[in-house]
C-alpha cells in the first residue's frame, strides 16, 4: 500500500494538537496524526500518514473549519512496505480508564489487580484507548455497568473495536461493533479474537444504522457511537428509532463547543442528557431515552 506523509507549515503548540486531535477523529483521512516541535523556533508542526494520493484539500478544508485560518501542507511518499500506524504508535504506555487497562503487546509489566485488561495493539485503524474520547467512553460504560447490565449492545463507528471488546469483556454479553471502514472491521475481529471475546462481537461494516444485522437485533439498551459531532447529530433519527425505551446512549468524538448541538439533536429523539463528562477539550455525553 502507497503511503503518503503530510505536513503542515509552523503552528502553535495548540494548533498543531487540535488538528492532530480533529483528524484522529475522521475515519475517512488519515492512518495517523501527531504533532512534533521544531527545537530550533519553539514552532509546532503537524504530520499525518495517509493512504496515497494524499488528500490535501480535505487537509486544508479541516484546518480551515478547526483553527479558522489556511495552512499550507506539503506531501512526501513513505516506504510502502513500513506499517506507519503501528510504527506511530508503538510504545505508548498502558491507558486505565473506567477500571480497564488497554495496552499493547509490547507492554511487559503484569496487569494490574482489579482492572478489565484489553490488549489493542496500533494498526490500520483508530482506537488505542489512548484518546480522550476513548477514554470518557470507557468511563461511562464503567458508570452504567456498576448500576445495570445491557443485554442489546451496538457500536457505532467501532474503529479497533475496544468499546465493544471492553462491553463484552464485563457483560459477557454479544455486542454488534459496525464502521464504515473495512480495515476497521477486520480489525475488531482481530483484536476480539486476541482478547477472548470473539465470539461475542459482531463486527459489520455499514454505514449509519441501516445494515440488516442492526435493524434485526434492535431495540437496544445501550448504544454507543465514538465518532465526530456532524455524524452524530445527523445519526441521531436513527438512534432514536434504535434504542428502546429507558435505553442508554453514549456519544463522544465532541468538542465541549459543540456538545449543546449534540445534545439538542437528541433531545428532539426524546432522549435526556444524565451525564457529561469532560476531558480536556473533548466531552462524552451519556443520555436515556425517555
Amino acid at each position: 500500500m502507497a503511503v503518503d506523509q503530510i505536513s503542515s507549515t509552523p503552528l502553535t503548540k495548540d494548533q498543531a494538537y487540535a488538528l492532530v486531535d480533529a483528524v484522529m477523529e475522521r475515519d475517512d483521512l488519515a492512518l495517523t496524526a501527531s504533532a512534533h516541535e521544531n527545537e530550533e523556533t519553539g514552532l509546532w508542526i503537524f504530520e499525518a500518514g495517509c493512504d496515497s494520493p494524499a488528500p490535501v484539500d480535505s487537509f486544508a478544508e479541516l484546518a480551515q473549519q478547526v483553527l479558522g485560518q489556511n495552512v499550507q501542507f506539503s506531501v512526501t511518499a513513505l516506504d510502502p512496505e513500513v506499517n506507519w500506524v503501528a510504527k506511530s504508535l508503538e510504545g505508548l504506555a498502558p491507558v486505565i480508564a473506567g477500571g480497564f487497562y488497554v495496552y499493547g503487546s509490547h507492554e511487559t509489566a503484569p496487569v494490574p489487580g482489579g482492572l478489565t485488561p484489553m490488549k489493542i495493539d496500533a494498526a490500520q485503524a483508530f482506537g488505542t484507548g489512548h484518546h480522550e474520547t476513548t477514554t470518557g467512553c470507557l468511563e461511562a460504560i464503567d458508570k452504567l455497568l456498576k448500576r445495570n447490565k445491557p443485554r442489546r449492545m451496538l457500536d457505532v463507528g467501532t474503529g479497533t473495536g475496544v468499546l465493544a471488546i471492553a462491553l463484552a469483556k464485563r457483560t459477557r454479553t454479544p455486542v454488534i461493533a459496525s464502521d464504515i471502514d473495512p480495515i476497521s472491521v477486520t480489525t475488531t475481529i482481530e483484536n476480539a479474537e486476541q482478547n477472548g471475546v470473539g465470539k461475542l462481537i459482531i463486527a459489520i461494516e455499514a454505514t449509519g444504522l441501516t445494515h440488516p444485522t442492526i435493524a434485526q437485533n434492535g431495540p437496544y439498551d445501550l448504544i454507543v457511537a465514538n465518532i465526530l459531532a456532524g455524524p452524530l447529530m445527523a445519526l441521531a433519527p436513527a438512534v432514536g428509532k434504535a434504542a428502546q425505551k429507558g435505553a442508554t446512549i453514549i456519544l463522544s468524538g465532541i468538542l465541549q463547543h459543540q456538545a449543546r448541538g449534540v445534545i439538542n439533536a437528541y433531545a428532539r429523539q426524546g432522549m435526556t442528557l444524565t451525564q457529561k463528562l469532560q476531558r480536556k477539550e473533548w466531552t462524552t455525553l451519556m443520555l436515556e431515552m425517555k
